[in-house]
């Protein structure tokens, strides 16, 4: 498997820890890079891009050229992170082109409402209201795969959750990028052990996540810790983390509790790598080898 050599990775690691300090940035600051740097991202020739609304949502449905008339009705429902407070169907359209050429599914990415114009359970309603929009447009939850990184791996763990409560069907699985699964005690034993080697996140900044789509609701707020709910009944889940991250011990210790309560849940941890590798598959062998492996988990799911 070809790899990136370790000078080039201390020099990307070192590139963002410099652009990933939450605690100098104003939520404006944050949302105007990302838009800048979407300007930046690789254009793709070989996919069509659709824009839509969804009630007052924005989205977009990202196609292969190669998808196949048979499996239209197949979709991937991709939930974006950005901490609550940014993140784009713009910014993730290099991604989504990458899982939906991958799996050979089409993928809708949706844009919910943000913190802190919008604080919780905004996002979390956008993302059922999303779901629940493609059940109304045709698809089956059977041929329905949700998506999501870091927190957008929260919502959609926390969507799952939801909907089973609920009673409602589940898609047929989920595959989840970094994801945090415990937002309300953040006592992962990795936030300690790989406080030095994470470029991208730290304790600050997730307590700093949290407080901006909660505040002082933390007590009232028990779905934003899929870690310590019940578990049972949930599809089939697969998780990819790396090494050097701070959410290593969310998902590993998720992993575990899912596995215990009948959850069928595949981790692939990645040596050196640190959270959502994946947005620089344009250069990291890694990242487009781990979104290969996305795309075997799809397409498994939804034979």
């Amino acid at each position: 498997m070809e790899k990136t050599s370790m000078e080039q990775l201390a020099a990307i690691k070192k590139h963002l820890r410099l652009a990933n300090r939450f605690d100098s940035k104003t939520v404006e600051q944050m949302r105007r890079e990302m838009a800048d740097t979407a300007e930046s991202l690789p254009k793709h020739s070989d996919v069509a891009i659709e824009k839509i609304i969804i009630g007052q949502m924005h989205g977009e449905w990202v196609r292969p050229s190669t998808l196949v008339q048979e499996i239209e009705n197949q979709a991937i429902l991709y939930f974006h992170g950005g901490g609550f407070v940014s993140g784009s169907c713009d910014f993730y359209r290099d991604l989504c082109v990458r899982i939906a050429k991958a799996s050979g599914v089409k993928v809708l990415s949706v844009e919910y409402r943000l913190a802190p114009e919008h604080l919780y359970p905004a996002a979390n309603e956008d993302c059922l209201t999303a779901y629940r929009w493609l059940l109304e447009n045709g698809y089956s939850s059977r041929d329905i795969v949700f998506g999501g990184d870091s927190v957008g791996g929260s919502l959609a763990l926390m969507t799952l959750i939801s909907l089973r409560d609920n009673g409602e069907e589940l898609p047929s699985g989920a595959f989840l990028l970094s994801p945090h699964t415990d937002l309300v005690n953040l006592d992962g034993e990795s936030y300690r052990s790989r406080a030095e080697l994470d470029p991208t996140g730290s304790l600050e900044n997730n307590k700093w996540i949290r407080d901006v789509y909660i505040g002082s609701r933390k007590e009232e707020t028990p779905i934003l810790s899929p870690l310590r709910m019940n578990l049972e009944g949930l599809p089939d889940i697969f998780i990819q983390v790396g090494d050097h991250e701070v959410l290593l011990s969310d998902c590993s210790r998720f992993t575990e509790r899912a596995i215990m309560a009948g959850v069928n849940v595949e981790l692939e941890v990645w040596d050196n790598m640190w959270s959502v590798f994946h947005f620089l598959a344009y250069m990291l062998p890694e990242a487009q080898q781990a979104i290969h492996q996305i795309g075997r988990f799809v397409r498994g799911q939804l034979k």
